[in-house]
C-alpha cells in the first residue's frame, strides 16, 4: 500500500497481519455473527440542515451530533464514525451515493459503529477539530467529505477523506477500511485509546498559542509583500499554482499595502498584481459569464476549469475587493453588479437574509438519473449554434452572433476542457466560457466597433441565458448563516459607497434588519437560521448560538455599512455585539485572542484560529473590528485587545506574515496614525451629504469617517465629550480632519475638502 493508506493503518495501530485477517471474509462473518443487533434507525429526518435532510433516507443508522449519540456509542462500546460534509460538496455526494446509500456498508456501520452525520457548516467547531487532527496525520492534507473514526469518549484515532466503495488502485475502499478498524477495536482497545490519547496531547500541545515579542510593522509588512510578490503568477495572474483561488485576503492586503505605498515602485506593483488578479478572474472560467456570480475556484493555473459549486463568502468577499478596486481605478463597475445581481437572483431569501451555496452537481436534464458536475454551466457547441446561428449580426453579411461568440469564449467543436482536467469524464465534449482574447482584438477581427461588439455579446449572454434557466437548477443550500451574511453586508456596503447607489443601501439595510430579526434572541447571535418547505423562517427547537466568526464578520459588516449609512444605531450595535464576544470567545487566561467557541464539554479542542484561508481568521477580523471602534469611540479598551491579538500572533507574524494578512492590515492601521474625519451638519442638507459622499467614496485604509448629525446622532456624543463639542459648535456643515490628537480647523465647503484630501493623498 501507498505511504497515505499506510500512515492511515500506522496512526490507527492496525498490522498488516490484523489487515488480512479483517479482510478475509470468513473472518467477517464471525464478527457480524457475534455482533449484537440493535435496532434502530436513521435519526435525520427531523433535522433542519439541508445536508442532514439529504441523508435522512440512507440506510445508515446515522444520528446528529449530539448527547444520544454519545450516549449510544459509550453503553454499546462502539466506535463512532464521524462524516462531516456540506450540501453542495461534489465528493460528499459521490461518497453518499457510493457507500452511505449501499445496504452492505449500512449493514457493517450499523452493526459496529454509531455513525454521526455532522454539516460543517452548521457545526464549525466540530469541523475544526476533525479537520485539524485530519492534516496532522496526513501531513496537511485535507477536505470534504471528512471521515473521521473516534473513541466513544470523541477522540480521534484515524480518518481520510473520501474513499471509495472498493478498493481501487492505490485508494482504501470503504467497506476494506470499515472492516479493519472494527476489527481492531474488537481486539486492540486499548491500543487504539492509548494512540488516540497520545495524538490528541501533541495537537493540543503544538496548539497552544506563541506568545513573542512583536516585530516591527515595516518588517512584517515588507515580507508579506515580497512572499506575495515572488509567487504572483506572471502568466496567468493569482498566486502559485493549481488549484488557483481568488485568494481575497491576499488581495486586500495588496490594496492596503497600495494605500500607503502609492507613490513608489511597490505600491504601484501591488496595485498591478491585484489588477491583473482580478481581470483573469473575471475573464476566466472561473466567472459565470452566463448566470454570473463566481464558481468556488480553479482546478488548472489557467482559470479556465473550475469547481462549480458558488459560495456566498466568495460572492461577499470578491464584491469587496472589487469595489475597492473600483474606488482606486474606476475599473469593474460591470462585475460588482455582475454579483450583485447573481446573489439577488439566486441567494436571497425574500426577508432579506442571504442563502449558503449552490451546488456544483445537477443533471444534465430533466430525463436524468445521476447529476454530474458543472452540467448547468457548460455548452457543447451544437448548443450554442442552435441558439444563436439564426441571429445574424446586422449590417454584416453572413456573420452570425453564433460565430462571434464562438470565437470570444473560445469554444471548440470537441469541447474545451483538456482530459487531464477532467478525470471523471464529467465535461466531454463541453465548452466552459472562457473569454480567448481581448474585447478589441476580437471586435479588429470581426470589423466592428468595441459598443458594437459589447452589444452582440450581451445579447448572445441573455440568449443563453433564458436557455440554461430551463435546465435543471443545482441544489441550492438555504441555509442563512450569520457570519457569511456579514461578510455579504461588508460587499454591498462597499459597493453601494462605491457606486453611491441608494438601492445597494436599502438592500444591505435589509439584511442587517433579517439578522436582527431572525438571527437575534434577546440581543444575542444565532449562528444560523433555516427554511421551511414554504420559505419562510423557520422556528428552531434547538438554535445553535453563534460562533466567534459570526460576531466579527456581522461587526465589520454593521461598520462599514455605518460609512454608507451614517446611523450611528450600526455602531451601537457593533459595540453591543463586540461586548458580547469578548465576554464569551475571549482568551482570559493568556489574553490571546478569540477562541472559535464558547466552552463545550464534546469539543475536545478549544481552538484560537491562527491563518486566514477561504475565509479571514476570527482574530484577524476582530483585530481591525476593534482597531476601527477605537477610532472611532476612543475607547482605549479596544485598542489595549487588539495589541494583545498582534502580540498572540507575532511569532507566525514574524515567520509566515502571508498568512494572516488580514490582520497585517488592521496591525497597518493600528501602529500608523489615524485619520479621523468628522463632518457635522444635518444629514438632510446638500452640503454635509456632498461632504460625506467626497470622504466614503475615496479609498483609504487608514481613515475613520464620523458623521455628527447634532439631532439623531445623540449616542455618539454621549459616549465622547469631543464629538459633543464638535456636534454642538455650529449649525453649518462643517467637515474637521484630525490626526495624532489634533484638528484642523473647521472646513465649511466642499471644495475645500476635497483640496484638503488630494494634499492628503
Amino acid at each position: 500500500m501507498l505511504q497515505g493508506i499506510q500512515r492511515i493503518f500506522a496512526v490507527a495501530g492496525v498490522t498488516s497481519a490484523v489487515q488480512e485477517k479483517a479482510v478475509a471474509a470468513s473472518s467477517w462473518r464471525r464478527i457480524v455473527s457475534t455482533t449484537s443487533l440493535l435496532m434502530d434507525k436513521n435519526h435525520l429526518t427531523t433535522e433542519k440542515s439541508p445536508y442532514l435532510l439529504q441523508h435522512a433516507s440512507n440506510p445508515v443508522h446515522w444520528y446528529p451530533w449530539g448527547r444520544e449519540a454519545f450516549d449510544k456509542a459509550k453503553t454499546t462500546n462502539r466506535l463512532i464514525f464521524l462524516s462531516i460534509g456540506y450540501s453542495t460538496c461534489h465528493w460528499c455526494h459521490v461518497m453518499a451515493h457510493e457507500s452511505f446509500e449501499n445496504e452492505e456498508v449500512a449493514r457493517i456501520l450499523n452493526e459496529n459503529f454509531v455513525s454521526i452525520k455532522v454539516d460543517r457548516e452548521e457545526r464549525p467547531d466540530v469541523d475544526k477539530v476533525y479537520m485539524a487532527f485530519m492534516q496532522t496525520i496526513s501531513g496537511g492534507v485535507g477536505g470534504w467529505p471528512l471521515s473521521i473514526f473516534l473513541t466513544p469518549n470523541l477522540k480521534p484515532i484515524t480518518g481520510g477523506t473520501y474513499f471509495p466503495l472498493h478498493d481501487r488502485n492505490d485508494r482504501l475502499g470503504f467497506i476494506t477500511l470499515l472492516k479493519i478498524i472494527a476489527e481492531k477495536w474488537r481486539t486492540n482497545e486499548k491500543e487504539m485509546t492509548d494512540a488516540a490519547e497520545s495524538l490528541l496531547n501533541s495537537m493540543r500541545h503544538s496548539m497552544k498559542p506563541k506568545h513573542g515579542m512583536l516585530p516591527s510593522f515595516e518588517k512584517i509588512e515588507r515580507m508579506c509583500y515580497n512572499h506575495l510578490k515572488d509567487t504572483f503568477d506572471e502568466q496567468y495572474k493569482g498566486f502559485g499554482p493549481a488549484p488557483k483561488f481568488p485568494n481575497c485576503v491576499y488581495l486586500d492586503f495588496l490594496l492596503c499595502f497600495y494605500c500607503t505605498h502609492a507613490n513608489n515602485d511597490a505600491g504601484r506593483n501591488a496595485l498591478q498584481m491585484v489588477g491583473e488578479t482580478l481581470t483573469a478572474v473575471d475573464r476566466g472560467g472561473i466567472h459565470d459569464h452566463i448566470g454570473k456570480g463566481f464558481h468556488r475556484y480553479s482546478v488548472d493555473s489557467k482559470w479556465h476549469v473550475p469547481h462549480f459549486e458558488k459560495m456566498l463568502y466568495d460572492q461577499a468577499q470578491l464584491l469587496a475587493v472589487y469595489a475597492t478596486y473600483h474606488a482606486i481605478t474606476g475599473e469593474f463597475i460591470e462585475v460588482i453588479e455582475d454579483i450583485v445581481s447573481y446573489v439577488d437572483s439566486n441567494l436571497t431569501h425574500k426577508c432579506g437574509g442571504f442563502y449558503s451555496a449552490e451546488d456544483a452537481d445537477s443533471l444534465s436534464n430533466f430525463s436524468s438519473v445521476q447529476k454530474s458536475e458543472g452540467a448547468y454551466y457548460v455548452w457543447t457547441e451544437k448548443e450554442i449554434d442552435e441558439i444563436l446561428s439564426d441571429k445574424p449580426v446586422n449590417g454584416v453579411q453572413g456573420l452570425t452572433y453564433a460565430e462571434i461568440f464562438k470565437t470570444y469564449y473560445d469554444i471548440k467543436s470537441n469541447g474545451n476542457v483538456p482530459q487531464h482536467e477532467d478525470p471523471h469524464n464529467e465535461l466531454k465534449s463541453q465548452n466552459v466560457l472562457m473569454v480567448k482574447d481581448l474585447h478589441s482584438v476580437c471586435a479588429t477581427k470581426y470589423a466592428l466597433s468595441a459598443d458594437k461588439l459589447r452589444d452582440v455579446i450581451t445579447e448572445a449572454k441573455a440568449s443563453l441565458r433564458e436557455a440554461q434557466k430551463k435546465r435543471p437548477r443545482p441544489h441550492l443550500d438555504n441555509k442563512i448563516i450569520t457570519s457569511w451574511n456579514g461578510l455579504m453586508i461588508s460587499g454591498l456596503a462597499k459597493a453601494a459607497i462605491t457606486l453611491q447607489n441608494a438601492n445597494l443601501l436599502h438592500r444591505t439595510e435589509r439584511a442587517v434588519d433579517f439578522i436582527k430579526k431572525h438571527s437575534m434572541i434577546d440581543s444575542y447571535l444565532l449562528h444560523v437560521a433555516y427554511v421551511d418547505a414554504d420559505g419562510e423562517i423557520a422556528e428552531s427547537d434547538a438554535p445553535i448560538q453563534a460562533y466567534a466568526d459570526d460576531y466579527a464578520y456581522l461587526i465589520q459588516g454593521l461598520l462599514d455599512l455605518y460609512e454608507a449609512s451614517f446611523d450611528e444605531q450600526l455602531i451601537k450595535l457593533a459595540s453591543d455585539l463586540q461586548k458580547q464576544m469578548d465576554y464569551r470567545f475571549w482568551d482570559t487566561a493568556k489574553n490571546s485572542g478569540y477562541y472559535q467557541t464558547v466552552e463545550d464539554p464534546h469539543i475536545i479542542i478549544r481552538f484560537i484560529n491562527d491563518q486566514d484561508g477561504a475565509e479571514p481568521s476570527i482574530n484577524s477580523v476582530a483585530s481591525m473590528n476593534l482597531v476601527r471602534l477605537y477610532g472611532i469611540t476612543n475607547d482605549e479598551t479596544y485598542k489595549e485587545r487588539a495589541q494583545k491579538i498582534f502580540e498572540s500572533a507575532a511569532e507566525l507574524l514574524d515567520k509566515y506574515p502571508f498568512i494572516l494578512t488580514k490582520m497585517i492590515s488592521a496591525l497597518q492601521k493600528h501602529v500608523h496614525p489615524i485619520k479621523k474625519i468628522i463632518v457635522t451638519g444635518s444629514r438632510s442638507n446638500e452640503t454635509t451629504k456632498q461632504m460625506l459622499s467626497l470622504v466614503s467614496k475615496r479609498f483609504d485604509c487608514l481613515r475613520i469617517l464620523i458623521s455628527l448629525d447634532p439631532e439623531k446622532d445623540s449616542w455618539l456624543q454621549s459616549i465622547d465629550d469631543h464629538l459633543k463639542l464638535l456636534a454642538t459648535s455650529t449649525d453649518s456643515p462643517t467637515a474637521y480632519i484630525c490626526e495624532n490628537f489634533e484638528c484642523s480647523a473647521p472646513v465649511v465647503s466642499v471644495k475645500e475638502l476635497k483640496d484638503r484630501l488630494d494634499v492628503m493623498k
